[in-house]
């Protein structure tokens, strides 16, 4: 039997490394979505899991509602993810050959390239869609969470989770075209 988030934390604060090491395998895919549905990078999404994996063991005795951790973890998840976007804002400046893309270059088999095509359209796709709407697309279609679990995590009702999932894939439809094929949910 797998043990609850609340007995997990309950061990941490005893001091057992292990069951932290338990709660970070446990949503750590759930997180890396959510940071990569608000950076937009795969390196920037992993930078902030990592922070704030260490945040969340740092402030695990701030966890009022332990068998709500994973909205909570998530929360900082967004929060790191703002704050790493308000950063990257101020730091940005892109280099003039930055501004002219080279031409790619897929090798391998046809399908790979097709594969590549494929994520590269959908990960620009996502871009255009709200932080929530992506959120929720990935929480849902990449991950298999249920509509319940995605409205504990994003603070929101069922419903609402329903109806942002239904006009993010709205909008991936338009922007993909017949790439996208939308399954019944």
């Amino acid at each position: 039997m797998t043990e609850s988030d609340a007995l997990l934390i309950e061990r941490v604060r005893r001091g057992d490394g292990g069951a932290f090491d338990a709660l970070m395998r446990r949503h750590m895919r759930a997180a890396y979505a959510v940071a990569l549905a608000h950076t937009g990078e795969r390196a920037d999404a992993e930078d902030v899991c990592q922070d704030a994996f260490v945040t969340a063991l740092e402030r695990l005795d701030e966890v009022r509602r332990p068998e709500a951790f994973v909205g909570w973890l998530l929360q900082i998840v967004r929060n790191r993810a703002h704050n790493l976007r308000r950063r990257e804002r101020v730091r940005r400046a892109l280099p003039l050959d930055a501004a002219v893309e080279a031409p790619s270059r897929a090798r391998g088999p046809g399908s790979d390239a097709e594969d590549a095509e494929l994520r590269e359209r959908l990960a620009d796709a996502l871009t255009h869609l709200t932080p929530t709407q992506r959120e929720v697309v990935l929480l849902y279609d990449v991950q298999g969470w249920t509509h319940r679990e995605i409205a504990d995590a994003v603070g929101t009702s069922e419903g609402a989770a329903r109806v942002h999932l239904h006009h993010a894939r709205r909008a991936l439809r338009a922007l993909l075209g017949p790439t996208y094929r939308e399954e019944p949910s």
